[in-house]
This record gives C-alpha cells, structure tokens and sequence, in this order.
C-alpha cells in the first residue's frame, strides 16, 4: 500500500486528536494512527486502571472550543475522560482521519519525508507521508523494574505487570497485593483494591508531597497549579518581574506561603500520626510531575486497609521450593505478594524510529532536544506533540498543534540555530538541577504549564486581553479564554494549499530548519542510507498513544 502527500500522526491521545484537529481546519491532509481499538492514550480501555481520575477539574481539563458535558461531575474518571475524547473526535470529523487498531512498528526518513511500516489486523503494510508528527506519548511505554528472582516468583504462582495493564479490580479479591511507586498511579491503584484484597502494600523508595484538592474551604490544588501567581511561587530561569519579587524583596512571602500550605497538607492528610511526612520541603511538589493526593488513600492507611512501607525497595523476589510468592525488602521485611503492581512509570522513548534517527534527537542522558518542546533540529519533516506534559495537558497540546500547523505554513519566525542549541541546553541543564533528574527526558514542564502556553503564543503573534491575564494571576487558567487562537487563525490565515511547505512525496521540500533560510535539509547526511536501520491473563496491556 502507497499514499503521499499527507501529515501522519502517531497517535490518538489528547496530543494526537488536538494536532490532528488543528491541522486538518488548517487544511493539511492528515492521517491518524494508534494500534489501541479506540481514542484516548492513557484514557483508553485498555489502558486505564481501576481508580484513574483526572487530576484537574472539568473546568480545566478541556479543549478551548470543545466544554466538557454540563452534566459530568467536577472530577472525572477514565471512562468519562474517554468518552469525551471520543466525542471531540467525532465533533469535529476526525474518525474518517483514524486509524486504530493499527501499529506503527517502523518510521524510515526517506529523500521525500517518511516511509512507514504499519501493522494492523490485514498484516504488514508499506505507506508513506510528508511530515510525521510523533503523539505517541510519553506516558505510552511502561517501566519496569528487573528485580531479581521473578523467575522463581513466577513458578510459585506470583503475577508481576505495570500499572497501566491492570484493568480488573475482582482479580486481587482475597489476593496478596504489592504495589511499587507512590506517585498517583501508585495511590491510586492501591486505594482502588484495598477494599477487595487481602492485604494491600504500598513500598515507597521515597515518600512524595502530595497536595489534596482542598484545604482549609479556601486553598485547592488548581489555585496554586493553575493561576499564574502560584507558578511564580517556583523558581523559573527566565523570571518574570514577579517572579523576581518572589526570589527576592518577597521570598519571605513566598516561603511563608508554601509552609503554610505545607503544615494545611500535613495536618490534612494526618501525616505526622501516620508516619508518612515526606522528606524535604513542599516546594519539592513541583520538581517533576506535581502529585494530587488520591480521595481515601490516606484514611485507608490509618484503618490498616493500606500499608506503607516507607523508603525501602524491592531487593529479592521470593518463590519456588515450596515457599510463597513474596517481596523481599531493603528494611528487612518480607511481603507476601501474590500481585505486583508497578505504578514505576514509562519510558520516553520513540521505538519505531531508528537507531540512528533517535541518536540525532536527543542528548547524551536520552534527553530530547526540542525547539518549544515541538521542533528537533536534526531530523527534517519531524515535529512532536505532548511531549510538553502540564497540569493542563489539553491546553499546552492544543496551543502545540496551532504552534505546529503555523510552523508548517511558513508562519513561525525560528531563531538561529546556534542561539536555538544554546536555548535548549541551557532548558535541559536547568530541569535537571531543579527535578533532580525527575524529568521524563526533558518532556514534562510542571509546574511551568501558563508559561510554555506564553511562549508558544509569542511565537504565533498572538497576545490574551489585558483583563484575561490581570485575572488569571489569581483565578484559575481556563481553556476557553484561548479560543479566540483558533477563530485569529481561521480569520487571518486562510487555508494552505493541499500540500503546503511539502510538495509530492517524489520531490518533496524539507520542513522549515532552525538557523538557515527556510526550507532547509535539518541534517540528515544525503550519503546515510538509513533504510537499513529500520527494525523491522490477569495483565492486559496496549500500546498506549
């Protein structure tokens, strides 16, 4: 099978279904691909575990020109988060655009753009595309630990598999459960079983600090997360003027407030009679990914429903001659498990890309090196969507594929390629001294989510009403004020040719470069034959988009 001309996406998350809408009003041909049977990515049926709910609210958690349904609750579960996917990629005819249930198992960067090996139920097949857009998310690929022993724990009747592939709650009843993490995922699975299992253990290398969705009637999660004075309470590399008061002439302030929020989230969650007050300071809540504390997880620890074992790991897995399955503990412990749960989250890594192709992504560490998150430098007819992962992921992605469409019309002014590499050395340097290392490779922007959507619309040319950011300094960022990007757009761009920037796949044009006229080869040597780098029970798991 051959076609051309056409943008692919690898996809059909929140990313991927925000991309494909973008492009396809913008008038690019698009077409969609996910191996899952529906819409979603982590909200997917085969993917999304018992007890996943959003994070945010209703009122957050949506595209700007697409509401969440009046009669949905404040907070959603999976099934609903889904189901509203569905909805938007029916509302705005994206199902003729789908693909699922199809794999792409390879992306081989030819003279013309992309040559794809696909996998769907009919076998093998071979298509092409101009441009490739990469949704596959960088929560798609699960981590798992290799502890040693699985084979005997496994021999003795012990079940092992990752969070994201556990789907039926009546299958831990009366079972020995064992979860590994204590992010969200971790907390949450573990309240979501705790009432049917036998016993239900949480080990935690490292307590987190978690933040309930309200304290005190007054301070919530999104208030802090969601509103550009509690961004400024982090310390950013390029702050702003209140950033700088905050650091400065105002840390007292600053510092004040976090203690304050700290001891409301202490006292709370009962976290001193408990035993579970974290190490360091509250600030370390936004390192990385910001952790909302699971509804009943903590009273399910203080009735013996949950236990904790707090920073220990996993040292030995025990089974065979007899003996039960269990988990052997660095504190000295032995666990009974007849289920391992590892809430140990995902790999960031494109797999049908080629070797080569993914040398020339990322650093040294397996850091992507993107322009805003979106852009590589060395590797043409190549964009990525969702790898800005945010408290309000459906913004930052929406606001992403108009930032990704206006690049493909030629419309993005791209800085000089050496101040761009100095840019993105300087953004990786900086989250790895401020997360630790906690960065998902560069892919995740907590608790900086308003200023990413800022920077890409500096780009676009496109500035919010006074009032509109007077306002969310102290109420909470909310998608429809940015509708008024797509109705800017639609007005005063018409619709590009049917194949813009890229012509026919056998004398294609190379996307728009950093640092050279456009368009520019981004690098892909002309002499390197990359062709040849293409790589050719209770658990259910899926590739996840």
């Amino acid at each position: 099978m051959t076609s051309g001309n056409r943008i692919a996406i690898v996809g059909a998350g929140i990313a991927g279904l925000a991309c494909a809408k973008v492009l396809i009003q913008k008038g690019f041909p698009v077409e969609i691909f996910d191996r899952a049977p529906d819409v979603g990515g982590v909200w997917s049926a085969t993917r999304r575990y018992p007890g996943l709910r959003t994070q945010n609210s209703k009122n957050t958690y949506h595209f700007s020109d697409f509401p969440m349904p009046s009669d949905y609750p404040k907070v959603l579960d999976g099934e609903q988060m889904q189901a509203y996917l569905a909805a938007y990629a029916d509302h705005f005819g994206l199902r003729d655009h789908l693909r699922l249930n199809t794999e792409v198992v390879a992306a081989d960067p030819v003279d013309s753009g992309w040559l794809l090996e696909i996998r769907d139920q009919g076998g093998i097949h071979r298509t092409s595309c101009d441009h490739l857009v990469i949704a596959n998310g960088v929560f798609s690929e699960p981590a798992i630990p290799d502890f040693r022993g699985i084979e005997l724990f496994r021999a003795a009747g012990g079940q092992m598999g990752h969070v994201s592939e556990f789907l039926d709650v009546e299958a831990v009843r009366g079972k020995s459960v064992v979860v590994v993490g204590y992010g969200k995922s971790a907390c949450d699975i573990a309240e979501a079983v705790s009432d049917v299992a036998g016993s239900t253990t949480v080990v935690a290398r490292r307590l987190l600090w978690k933040m309930p969705r309200k304290m005190a009637k007054v301070i919530d999660y999104e208030r802090l997360m969601l509103t550009r004075f509690g961004e400024a309470h982090f310390h950013h590399r390029e702050p702003g003027r209140m950033d700088r008061f905050l650091d400065g002439p105002g840390s007292s302030f600053r510092i004040s407030n976090l203690d304050l929020i700290q001891e409301l989230a202490t006292k709370h969650m009962n976290l001193r009679e408990l035993g579970l007050v974290p190490e360091g300071r509250f600030e370390q809540i936004a390192e990385s990914t910001v952790s909302l504390a699971t509804e009943n997880f903590y009273e399910q620890v203080a009735n013996g429903r949950i236990v904790v074992q707090r920073d220990t790991a996993i040292t030995e897995m025990r089974g065979g001659g007899g003996e039960m399955p269990a988990v052997q503990l660095a504190n000295g412990h032995v666990i009974p498990a007849d289920i391992v749960v590892c809430a140990t989250g995902f790999q960031q890594r494109v797999p049908f890309l080629t070797p080569y192709v993914q040398r020339r992504l990322t650093d040294e560490h397996g850091n992507f090196r993107l322009h805003r998150q979106i852009l590589p430098l060395d590797v043409p007819n190549l964009t990525f969507a969702g790898y800005n992962s945010s408290v309000i992921s459906t913004l930052n992605a929406e606001v992403g594929a108009h930032w990704t469409a206006a690049l493909l019309a030629g419309q993005i002014d791209l800085p000089p390629r050496d101040e761009a590499t100095e840019q993105i050395d300087v953004r990786l340097r900086w989250t790895e001294e401020r997360t630790r290392g906690h960065h998902a490779h560069g892919t995740v922007i907590t608790p900086f989510s308003i200023r990413n959507i800022d920077d890409m619309l500096a780009d676009l040319k496109f500035r919010l009403p006074l009032h509109t950011r007077i306002a969310q300094w102290f109420r909470t960022v909310r998608p429809e004020s940015y509708r008024g990007l797509t109705t800017k757009h639609e007005s005063t761009n018409p619709a590009p040719p049917a194949h813009p920037v890229i012509e026919h796949a056998d004398v294609a044009a190379p996307g728009p470069s950093l640092g050279a006229p456009r368009p520019p080869d981004l690098g892909v040597p002309p002499s390197h034959d990359l062709s040849t780098g293409m790589p050719g029970d209770l658990l259910h798991g899926s590739q996840g988009k």
